[in-house]
């Protein structure tokens, strides 16, 4: 059983399937669970749509928890009935921490796998402790996890970050020129609001505002909108009378064309950011939650930046506006500044890259060390 109930885990998950199957043979494994579009194009049949899954924020959870149970209920009772074997939860946490629990009270027969184990050096290291007992095995992604579970005797495998490990090598900048009408010389401005529901809500406007500053000054400028497929009809409806030379594009291979080909970025923190980084694109880091979950994570969250990269460098190398700073103005100013300061782009870009070779690890090919770990641990046929 693959469970990713968010976007970022329905890519992690839809490619995992694929280098267990190039190592197991078709015919060697069957998937069940849940998962997204990505996961669904390779053949798993998810009994729901994980879109009302995606929550951020203490007070979008509460109204979401008889949601969210009921779907922990089905997701259990699937594994039960199709008699999975191993149960691999992806990232996450709030979901799958349920599921995990309610596997161990129903059946314990199958092998739980966490694949993201969540970031308690970051926040609430006392789950850790929960994550080792409930857990067989936990497959960590950040070169900071390992340590803090193992003090509880958890089985830990690093297995790299996918994201260090995206090619952009086949990338076409022009391509997305060509696509938007961009003159060479033309300031490209990639704007990614978000892969969940709740993100796109809150920083529409913002980024909205934004754009309306940066483009009143700057009528050259292309602004090119990325939408995710789990919020593609949000991001649509949500950029309607934006001005200016608004694109909007769908799809990965537009996305990173974009990424490599963009003047400068405005991105919801997250793995894009990672992505960003390495495509060589200067960005500004946004980021708004409920102010209940805002309130509740000055407390409980114990580093200085949300963004990985800059959390290895342990300074702000690319700017984060977290938020009542993120707000029009402040956005407009940060982006403008980038747009308008060809050293300041270029200096950003090499201090991001210098920060994200930080994180790599040595991992060639994540997926398939998470492939293989996952093989190995399964039971005996």
């Amino acid at each position: 059983m693959l469970v990713a109930a968010e976007p970022s885990g329905d890519l992690l998950g839809a490619d995992l399937a694929r280098a267990i199957r190039a190592r197991l043979g078709a015919e060697g494994v069957r998937f069940v669970g849940v998962g997204g579009e990505r996961m669904a194009a390779g053949g798993l049949e998810s009994p729901f749509a994980i879109a009302d899954l995606s929550i951020v924020g203490v007070f979008d959870a509460l109204l979401a928890l008889p949601r969210v149970l009921r779907r922990v209920r089905e997701t259990a009772n699937l594994a039960s009935r199709e008699g999975a074997e191993m149960a691999v939860l992806i990232d996450a946490w709030g979901f799958n921490v349920r599921l995990a629990r309610r596997l161990r009270r129903l059946n314990p027969r199958p092998i739980l796998v966490k694949y993201v184990v969540p970031q308690v050096w970051a926040s609430r290291p006392w789950r850790a402790r929960e994550i080792a007992r409930i857990f067989d095995h936990l497959l960590a992604i950040n070169i900071f996890d390992a340590a803090i579970f193992e003090r509880y005797g958890a089985k830990i495998t690093f297995v790299g970050n996918p994201a260090l490990a995206r090619d952009f090598f086949s990338v076409d900048p022009s391509r997305l020129r060509s696509k938007i009408g961009a003159e060479s010389g033309e300031p490209i401005l990639l704007v990614l609001p978000g892969s969940r529901p709740s993100e796109v809500r809150r920083l529409i406007q913002p980024f909205k505002e934004a754009v309306s500053l940066l483009t009143a000054d700057r009528p050259a400028l292309h602004v090119v909108v990325a939408a995710a497929p789990s919020v593609a009809e949000e991001v649509k409806a949500g950029i309607i009378g934006w001005p200016g030379r608004i694109h909007l594009i769908e799809g990965d291979e537009a996305r990173f064309d974009a990424m490599v080909g963009a003047t400068a970025a405005l991105a919801c923190s997250g793995t894009v950011t990672t992505e960003l980084a390495l495509a060589g694109c200067p960005m500004v880091v946004a980021y708004r939650v409920d102010w209940p979950s805002y309130q509740i994570g000055r407390r409980l969250v114990t580093i200085r930046f949300l963004t990985l990269f800059n959390l290895a460098a342990d300074r702000a190398v690319a700017p984060e506006l977290i938020q009542s700073d993120c707000n029009g103005p402040a956005l407009a100013r940060a982006i403008g500044a980038l747009l308008d300061n060809s050293e300041l782009r270029a200096a950003q870009v090499v201090q991001q890259r210098e920060a994200v070779a930080r994180l790599g690890g040595g991992v060639a090919d994540p997926i398939g060390a998470a492939a293989d770990a996952i093989i190995a641990a399964l039971p005996p046929s």
